[in-house]
């Protein structure tokens, strides 16, 4: 393993219950780096996510994490490990304040960032400290999610979808806060529909198709490969 790598997926299957959704993908993320898994609909990006956490049904391959594998850990485990996930879903429980959101996550490492500093980084929930979920915006939901895994210290980020539906200002602070990110060296798996927002982000893009990597793409050679990606995302 590299020194520099952080995340080594080898011949990943995932299933789930009869459905064979992925089919042998491959992709390594190195220590602050971000990457992007682009595709269509149903490509098995959000599975990929899903299987590095342990949260489909059975999965066979190898997820060497810094060194270590765990592709027979729990969900638990995986996260103690310092891997925040973040769904397109995004979890915020309704009943309760964004502060109480954001305290509920146990800490599991370290270096995780202050109430204080998180209020620093998404102003709007400062502003939004006392409110209850429910009462929050799309955007504020998804500022929320994103705070509450970067205050337990998780050092690799699985980021699904994050600018769905979003205005256009919080898209742009959402990249704004994930270039920040990466210069205090977290590691990121960016899943987007979203090109455009994911582009000027990655370093480098793998493109999904049908349950496997059907192409990688560096942050450099983008231009140069505009079209192709563009046939392979139907776009």
């Amino acid at each position: 393993m590299s020194a520099t790598e952080y995340l080594r997926v080898e011949r990943l299957h995932a299933f789930y219950g009869e459905s064979h959704i992925l089919h042998g993908i491959d992709f390594t993320v190195r220590r602050g780096e971000c990457v992007s898994l682009l595709g269509r609909n149903g490509a098995g990006r959000t599975t990929t996510l899903r299987a590095l956490m342990g949260l489909t049904g059975r999965r066979t391959g190898s997820i060497m994490l810094n060194g270590r594998e765990i592709i027979d850990m729990p969900s638990h485990r995986i996260a103690q490990l310092g891997v925040g996930y973040c769904p397109e879903e995004r979890g915020i429980y309704s009943g309760l304040t964004t502060e109480e959101n954001l305290l509920l996550p146990p800490r599991v490492g370290s270096g995780g960032l202050s109430v204080e500093e998180l209020y620093e980084m998404f102003p709007n929930l400062a502003e939004r400290r006392h409110s209850q979920g429910t009462r929050l915006s799309g955007g504020e939901q998804q500022m929320l999610a994103l705070a509450r895994i970067l205050r337990t210290g998780a050092r690799l980020l699985l980021l699904d979808e994050i600018s769905e539906g979003l205005a256009p200002v919080i898209v742009q602070k959402l990249a704004e806060v994930i270039r920040d990110l990466k210069s205090r060296d977290y590691t990121i798996v960016l899943v987007e529909q979203n090109f455009r927002f994911a582009a000027p982000l990655a370093d480098r893009m793998f493109v999904v198709e049908h349950g496997q990597i059907a192409t990688e793409i560096a942050q450099d050679e983008l231009a140069g490969r505009m079209g192709e990606l563009q046939t392979l995302l139907g776009v």
